[in-house]
């Protein structure tokens, strides 16, 4: 029975004829391209997006969405597909030989619109991604190969390939998002600095008929009986698809490892004889842990893959690239409509570098318990996995995949005051939270949009909405129902920011804490907003 998903293609965009410019072109039509050109146009922003390919990716790729990513798609629209679609799980199991070693919960507490993770294959994401971006007027020119690329001042220049010949497109800003392999970063000489890792993972996706005794986890094995000496991680996908993944030693040779006459007797080791099943997809992969040194190279600007690549085992790589996404599209379209100077794209790097340093120090950490460089450092492993299955203390230190969590931007240079003690600080994702709407059942996030929101602890207050700077919105939040506000009625939004009675948080566009007041006084809410935008030096709000 194999997979219903019928991968679509898309007809080649024709080839232009004479001088091309375009304010904004994003190379790459994959999962952070799209994010991105689709972010951009709901702000606004005519976005110009060119693929080599006519079709999505195939396979499952990036499966594991993590609630943060699932936010960020929710604010574009498409959290609701991603939930009635995929497979939602919270529960992790670790094995060791053929026991279980023990269990845990990534998303312990209730009041969450999303859950800790969704199970989808990256290709319906892409789907509804292009799906999304065309209906906001994104323009995909499936088919159009970037050949050649020269920089300058005021953007950059690019020769494009298309079957019907070549042309070529000037850019105000050009977004690199063209993967692992991105023909922009090696053309402009922008090594990764890093580690790749001398062993080898074969992914394959499979198709079980029928029962199958696995439940909706994630589970992962260090030296099961059906693979003896290495490790296996298992999850289920939409669709009876599952996703496989065997470690296999760094001598073992790609090509020969995805023949089905070797992945097949692993599969059935690991199944069982008679459980049937097909094959969908197989791929071989090595951990990398590395990006460039910078992503903005003036006007040019690298996002995902291009420019930093971690281990998959952490679900961090699609869950970074999203996030990358998140924080570049608001910043740009405040560049280009003038509310904000140039300077405001260096945040980019001073906010996502340490996010991607900090995936990965996780994601090599993990790989070195995964894939353990000598005797001594094996022995450690097992020990710890021996006392785990009966110890608490030695289960934090079992290290198969810091799963993707959201990145606070504690050091960012766009920050305002802290407020108080506690909650979300400045930096921080805004923490979601139940609330009622006139009497409907709703959820805070829905309602801080994708711009400025001033989100108010107090009665609505119609002064305070009058001295409010142009561009942010208020939003009430109230521990009584009263009308004009959001109902906090389980306590938590108030909880989770560690809110006094009348503070105040200056949400950014990407949903981040950008400020806390402790009494929301309009010139201080002034402040905080021109040192989020950049619009004058940070020492002069501080």
């Amino acid at each position: 029975m194999p997979s219903t998903y019928q991968n679509p293609r898309y007809p080649p965009a024709p080839t232009p004829q004479g001088a091309q410019h375009r304010p904004v072109v994003i190379a790459g039509a994959g999962l952070v391209g799209l994010t991105l050109a689709l972010d951009l146009a709901r702000h606004g922003v005519a976005v110009t997006v060119l693929d080599e390919d006519d079709t999505v990716s195939f396979g499952s790729r990036a499966i594991c969405f993590a609630k943060r990513t699932l936010e960020i798609f929710g604010r574009l629209g498409l959290g609701a597909r991603f939930t009635q679609k995929g497979i939602t799980w919270k529960t992790g199991r670790v094995f060791h030989g053929d026991r279980e070693a023990y269990a845990f919960d990534l998303l312990p507490e209730e009041g969450h619109e999303y859950p800790a993770f969704v199970n989808l294959q990256q290709y319906y994401a892409e789907e509804w991604l292009v799906e999304a971006c065309l209906a906001a007027g994104v323009e995909i020119r499936w088919k159009h190969r970037i050949t050649r690329i020269a920089p300058d001042a005021v953007g950059a220049t690019v020769i494009v390939d298309t079957p019907d010949g070549g042309y070529a497109l000037h850019a105000d800003w050009l977004l690199a998002c063209d993967g692992a392999r991105s023909f922009i970063r090696e053309s402009m000489g922008l090594p990764f600095t890093g580690q790749v890792f001398r062993d080898r993972f074969l992914i394959a996706d499979v198709v079980i008929k029928g029962d199958v005794q696995f439940p909706t986890e994630r589970w992962f094995w260090f030296d099961p009986p059906f693979h003896p000496g290495q490790s296996v991680l298992l999850h289920k996908q939409p669709d009876d698809v599952w996703r496989i993944d065997f470690q296999l030693g760094w001598d073992a040779d790609p090509e020969e490892e995805k023949r089905p006459e070797k992945v097949i007797p692993r599969v059935r080791a690991m199944l069982g004889e008679h459980v049937p099943f097909d094959l969908e997809w197989v791929s071989v992969y090595t951990f990398r842990c590395r990006r460039i040194e910078r992503f903005r190279h003036g006007r040019v600007i690298f996002a995902g893959d291009a420019a930093h690549q971690v281990s998959p085992f952490g679900a961090r790589g699609g869950n970074a690239g999203v996030q990358d996404a998140d924080n570049l599209a608001w910043k740009l379209a405040a560049v280009l409509a003038g509310r904000a100077p140039e300077a405001l794209l260096d945040s980019y790097d001073a906010e996502r570098i340490p996010a991607t340093d900090e995936n990965i120090l996780n994601s090599t950490r993990s790989t070195d318990f995964i894939t353990p460089k000598n005797e001594a450092a094996r022995g450690y492993r097992d020990a710890v996995l021996e006392l785990a299955a009966h110890h608490a203390f030695a289960r934090p230190l079992v290290n198969s995949g810091r799963l993707s969590r959201p990145s606070t931007y504690a050091a960012s240079p766009l920050n305002g005051p802290a407020g108080w003690e506690g909650g979300a600080p400045p930096g921080a994702p805004a923490p979601d939270a139940p609330v009622l709407q006139a009497g409907r059942p709703d959820w805070l996030l829905r309602h801080l949009g994708d711009g400025f929101r001033l989100l108010v602890f107090g009665a609505p207050d119609a002064a305070l909405v009058a001295a409010l700077p142009a561009g942010v919105a208020a939003v009430f939040v109230t521990a009584e129902e009263t009308p004009g506000a959001l109902f906090d009625h389980a306590g938590l939004a108030a909880s989770r920011f560690a809110a006094p009675r009348g503070g105040a948080v200056l949400i950014r566009p990407d949903q981040h804490v950008a400020a806390r007041f402790a009494l929301p006084d309009p010139a201080a809410i002034v402040s905080a907003l021109e040192r989020a935008l950049c619009r004058y030096p940070a020492e002069a709000a501080a």
